[in-house]
């Protein structure tokens, strides 16, 4: 591992001062070229934070042609957000005139967690439906799709675009990891529709619900898991568990999370995730549930953060030019690249990797003779 670089020490600092909203001292970081921060900041979606971090450094002057890129960016997302929290409001009103009621997960409603909800940048609109309402939403929506891609029948996910956006329907939120992991989650998503464990937002007239804070946080955090085991993931989507666990910290159920974490067998990826944010995001220790400051947590979130620099946001700098082959290469390719995360990832979490990696071996055997014959 090598050590960080000025612009990637900068750009965590600036990361950290939007997080928390408090000053950077920017000559703590040498000579700083800008143009490398904004190209980090926008490989992992966090030119807003970046931006805002600017605004709090108290010891030098940023020239004003270093800031016009963040300024621009600032006020395209602004109005990106502010589209789309237009386009939900009227979505899940209409949903709700049919009886099909939604609870909204990830993007807008995680924003709210942040000091300046429309600097995060926008994601998809992820709709996590109830068994009764699935069928009825998918029905409901797709005539006014411009596009529609194949459901994925197991896992109860519909995707479609609607007026540019790209709407996802969730009848599961599983990961695809490991079966107690589901598990779990299976009966998280009881809680929020059987137990009614949810929360609200005030979007314009129309109330939004979202999963309760309990539940979101396993929701957010085995989600952004299935992206670092399966190809990528960017720092934005720990940031947004940072922000979560901070602004509801009063609220939380360590217990309840501690229980959870141990019987999906995720609490090493906890703590070695938790080193991350207090280590290179600045998150203040005491919001960090079961935090662990020990010294190997340290190391694994020092991998963690090589691994995301090098794949970056949801693996946007790797090559996917191979599933234009043949389908043997490119199921070739695939699992070669599946072999040589396994073992950077088992630098990080040696038994979880390497049973992904015989499940992935396994079904890509499986999937490559279904194709074959």
């Amino acid at each position: 591992m090598q050590s960080l670089d000025n612009n990637t020490r900068a750009f965590l600092g600036l990361v950290g001062a939007g997080l928390w909203e408090q000053e950077v001292l920017l000559s703590n970081y040498g000579i700083i070229d800008y143009a490398e921060v904004y190209r980090l900041a926008d490989e992992q979606a966090v030119t807003g934070l970046v931006a805002a971090g600017l605004g709090h450094v108290t010891d030098i002057k940023v020239p004003m042609e270093d800031l016009f890129h963040f300024v621009v960016q600032t006020l395209q997302l602004e109005k990106q957000n502010k589209a789309m929290n237009q386009f939900i409001e009227d979505l899940l009103q209409k949903m709700r005139t049919q009886g099909i009621s939604a609870v909204l997960v990830k993007g807008q409603g995680i924003a709210q967690c942040y000091e300046k909800p429309l600097w995060r940048a926008c994601g998809d609109v992820d709709l996590l439906i109830s068994d009764s309402d699935y069928n009825n939403a998918k029905e409901f929506l797709q005539p006014s799709a411009s596009a529609v891609k194949k459901e994925n029948v197991k896992m109860r996910h519909f995707a479609m675009t609607i007026d540019t956006w790209k709407v996802e329907l969730h009848g599961h939120l599983y990961t695809g990891l490991f079966d107690v992991t589901d598990k779990v989650i299976d009966g998280v998503e009881k809680d929020v529709f059987d137990g009614g464990n949810v929360r609200s937002w005030m979007n314009g007239k129309t109330q939004v619900l979202l999963p309760g804070v309990d539940n979101d946080i396993i929701f957010i955090f085995t989600h952004f898991l299935k992206h670092f085991f399966k190809g990528g993931l960017g720092i934005r989507q720990i940031c947004d568990l940072c922000r979560l666990l901070w602004t509801h910290r009063t609220e939380i159920d360590a217990d309840l999370l501690e229980i959870r974490l141990r019987k999906m067998r995720l609490m090493s990826e906890w703590k070695a995730f938790g080193a991350f944010a207090i280590e290179y995001l600045g998150m203040p220790v005491e919001a960090m549930p079961i935090y662990d400051g020990g010294s190997r947590w340290k190391k694994k979130a020092k991998r963690i953060l090589s691994f995301m620099l090098m794949s970056g946001n949801f693996g946007q700098n790797r090559d996917y030019s191979f599933r234009r082959r043949p389908f043997l290469i490119r199921k070739t390719y695939a699992m070669c690249r599946k072999i040589g995360d396994a073992f950077n990832h088992a630098l990080i979490f040696p038994l979880d990797s390497m049973r992904l990696l015989l499940s992935n071996l396994f079904h890509g055997v499986i999937t490559a003779a279904k194709g074959i014959g």
